[in-house]
């Protein structure tokens, strides 16, 4: 629990805040970090870390950034859309959950600019929750959100061959 230093009396998360005066507060006291990530090989990550952000890529359209402060982490994740249905799909298919950011708690309603999602994880979401089930959900919300949006396309590419089939059928 750490107060805000720029709002008198209130605890804002520092990540959320646009401009930041100490570096300190962005725990990044000038020191480098390090990030290790072991994963199966196909797999090729590319990182990029600048102050208190750590960039995480596997390719142009799938991209997590996780940004620290001291007292609140944002999470922003780009789903991988690969054409026109699936860009369609995800927008419609992350704006209904966002629509429902209040159930899910640690979801913010409107994501970081060039990211689909956002979660923002404070300290009293580390109080109330355990820390480890934060964790697993956002983990577990990753690895989900593509088979979600590769089972709505198939749902809706089988509902088109049917509709076709029985449009088609009227001229036979």
């Amino acid at each position: 629990n750490f107060p805000c230093q720029e709002v008198e009396r209130h605890n804002k998360p520092e990540v959320e805040l646009k401009y930041v005066t100490s570096p300190e507060l962005l725990l990044n006291p000038g020191c480098d970090i390090y990030v290790i990530v072991s994963c199966c090989p196909p797999m090729h990550f590319n990182f990029a870390h600048s102050s208190s952000q750590v960039l995480i890529c596997r390719n142009e359209a799938e991209k997590c950034l996780i940004e620290t402060s001291i007292n609140s982490l944002r999470i922003s994740l780009k789903v991988k859309q690969a054409d026109e249905l699936e860009n369609i799909l995800t927008k419609k298919f992350l704006r209904f959950l966002s629509m429902r950011a209040e159930a899910f708690e640690v979801l913010r309603r409107k994501p970081v600019q060039g990211y689909d999602i956002s979660f923002l994880i404070t300290n009293y979401h580390c109080e109330e929750m355990q820390k480890h089930k934060l964790i697993d959900f956002i983990v577990q919300f990753m690895e989900d959100i593509d088979k979600e949006i590769s089972e709505l396309k198939l749902s809706v590419n089988t509902r088109g061959r049917l509709v076709a089939t029985e449009f088609l059928k009227q001229f036979v």
